[in-house]
């Protein structure tokens, strides 16, 4: 039987850790040798310039890619590096594509040379050694700046530690938006929005998982359903973790009828969600962005009567990282371009809400005075809430807790696949 035919039978996780005791026992550590050294930063420029980097990233948000395609203009011009966005929908898609090279036995000139990612996908590839080496990302010139006291989930990934096999890149948390010209009183709660819902049914939707703004609504609502949130933090297992997903589908099903196109259709990934928003088909969205609405705002996509909103009890927040492949063609050249990601001048560029308006991970009071000041500058948005008014941040729950859940939203809503 063939890999492709395993993965919807066992599962992502199981299906590695075959490769991993099958296809490659010594694992792919251990003839890297030749592998560039962050730690020696003139000899891993030097060996980038003239490199591709193929850097596979979701490509659901023209705003994203318009960054991402500046990115690839800056390293170009700085290094030498040719930098070419490869557009995915599923991260899971790649980690299926390294686990193909890794059981072809192509251990070098991968096709991937950087990829966005976290949660699951990257926890899958940790374990089963899918990574370029640890400790790279804590050793780039750039890290010196990462707000790692202030901001903990920068070396813990959905509670795994990262082990600097991922470098962060910036910061999300769940908020909502509404027209406050078609919403008077915002739900700030998951039964609030529960009520809101049957009230205006058809006036709300959430995009289809495994999109993973749709799945991150998803992990919000286990959150407020589930009997003891601390659990969240340890792996999905036995029948407890059952039931709690149980617990969230009925929940689902109690405001499923009262969805957009009553639940028979969904939008595809969080563009699709704004637009239906912007169109007047819904009356709620959300964002994993807390600059979401006020960028939306400013470049014309939706009214400035927009305006952010979160649960009292808190909504979920990350980090999200790029990573190298163990087998990644231009690891020099990724390991340069993940720097740059890092450094003042990419941060500031993307927490502007006219770019993109994500959040910083770096420490910015740490900062020499010209590159605070970069930040100091910006202009954050009349929708963007204060780090005060977007309240506590709740941990992501354990990444297989995830795969639990969108196994079981698929199952109940997805017919005949």
């Amino acid at each position: 039987m063939t890999i492709q035919r395993l993965a919807p039978i066992l599962g992502l996780a199981s299906v590695l850790a075959i490769c991993f005791v099958l296809f490659n026992p010594a694992g792919p550590q251990s003839a890297r040798a030749a592998d560039p050294d962050a730690g020696d930063w003139a000899a891993v420029t030097e060996a980038a310039r003239g490199q591709t980097v193929y850097w596979y990233a979701w490509g659901g948000d023209p705003r994203i890619n318009d960054y991402i395609a500046w990115v690839g203009a800056e390293v170009e011009r700085r290094h030498g590096i040719t930098m070419q966005h490869v557009k995915v929908d599923d991260t899971g898609a790649v980690v299926s594509r390294v686990l193909a090279e890794r059981a072809a036995g192509r251990n070098d000139k991968g096709n991937v040379d950087l990829v966005w990612i976290n949660g699951e996908n990257f926890a899958a590839m940790k374990r089963s050694e899918l990574l370029f080496r640890p400790g790279w990302a804590t050793s780039l010139p750039n890290w010196q700046w990462v707000d790692v006291e202030g901001k903990p989930t920068v070396e813990n990934d959905f509670t795994i530690p990262t082990d600097g096999l991922e470098s962060p890149w910036g910061m999300a948390q769940l908020v909502f938006m509404a027209d406050r010209e078609r919403v008077e009183t915002f739900p700030r709660s998951l039964t609030a929005l529960r009520d809101w819902i049957k009230a205006n049914p058809g006036r709300f939707s959430y995009p289809q998982p495994p999109d993973f703004v749709g799945s991150t609504f998803l992990k919000q609502a286990l959150y407020e359903v589930v009997a003891n949130p601390d659990s969240l933090g340890r792996p999905a297992e036995g029948a407890a973790a059952d039931a709690a997903v149980e617990t969230l589908m009925q929940w689902l099903d109690g405001i499923h009828g009262d969805l957009w196109r009553k639940g028979k259709a969904f939008p595809k990934n969080y563009s699709a969600l704004i637009g239906l928003l912007a169109d007047g088909e819904i009356d709620i969205a959300f964002a994993f962005n807390p600059g979401a609405a006020s960028n939306a705002i400013a470049n014309g996509e939706l009214p400035d009567s927009v305006r952010s909103f979160v649960f009292e009890g808190g909504t979920i927040g990350n980090t999200h990282f790029v990573a190298i492949p163990f087998n990644a063609s231009a690891k020099a050249g990724a390991l340069v371009v993940a720097d740059f990601l890092l450094s003042p001048q990419a941060q500031a560029r993307k927490q502007d809400p006219d770019v993109w308006g994500d959040p910083t991970v770096l420490n910015v009071d740490a900062l020499k005075a010209p590159d605070r000041a970069l930040f100091d500058a910006l202009q954050l948005g009349v929708a963007t809430l204060s780090p005060a008014e977007l309240g506590a941040v709740l941990p992501e729950p354990h990444p297989s807790w995830m795969t639990l859940v969108e196994k079981a939203w698929k199952a109940r809503y997805v017919a005949n696949e």
